[in-house]
């Protein structure tokens, strides 16, 4: 006679639920890697990508150029001009020794510091992007007196070479307007 090897009545129950544990899982693991995969090969986030990095690049070129030492005039509006693009650009390179002069006589030496900053608008397939940066520029008198002046400006971003650089620049308004 052969014996039927019995089983505790414990362990079947206990595969069962270890079973479902692993259905429970493995479906979850599923539902989450479609979802990781639709994100990561979704456009919103190359989007994002794109309006972090022309937001960084707009707030660093618009402190570069209100930035600068009259002791080292050459070195700061080489970072102007490595900061801009097109008109903007243009205009630094044709005016650089007359600017220069008249820092040197002035002997000033201005520092700005990004106080928040925002994409506007941004075209990422044209290469073009608008910026709002609030900074406060501490101008430094050869007597050693200093101001401080808070101010926002909007810039125009182009990318160029694979980079976003500065191609004009300008004081935004402040306040509101009333219509009444």
């Amino acid at each position: 006679m052969t014996r039927a090897v019995r089983t505790p009545a414990g362990i079947r129950p206990a595969l069962a639920v270890a079973l479902v544990l692993t259905l429970a899982a493995g479906a979850f693991a599923a539902w989450a890697g479609r979802d990781w995969y639709a994100a990561a090969h979704d456009g919103s986030a190359a989007y994002a990508e794109q309006r972090d990095r022309a937001l960084a690049a707009g707030e660093q070129a618009v402190q570069n150029l209100n930035t600068l030492d009259h002791r080292e005039v050459d070195r700061g509006i080489d970072l102007w001009e490595s900061s801009t693009t097109g008109e903007l650009h243009k205009q630094l390179i044709e005016g650089r020794a007359e600017f220069t002069d008249q820092v040197k006589t002035a002997r000033t030496v201005t520092t700005a510091r990004v106080l928040s900053g925002a994409v506007t608008e941004l075209d990422d397939r044209a290469g073009r992007a608008r910026v709002l940066v609030a900074l406060r520029v501490t101008v430094t008198t050869p007597d050693s007196k200093s101001t401080d002046k808070d101010s926002r400006m909007l810039g125009e971003l182009t990318r160029a070479d694979g980079q976003w650089k500065l191609s004009g620049l300008g004081q935004a308004p402040v306040g509101g307007t009333s219509t009444g």
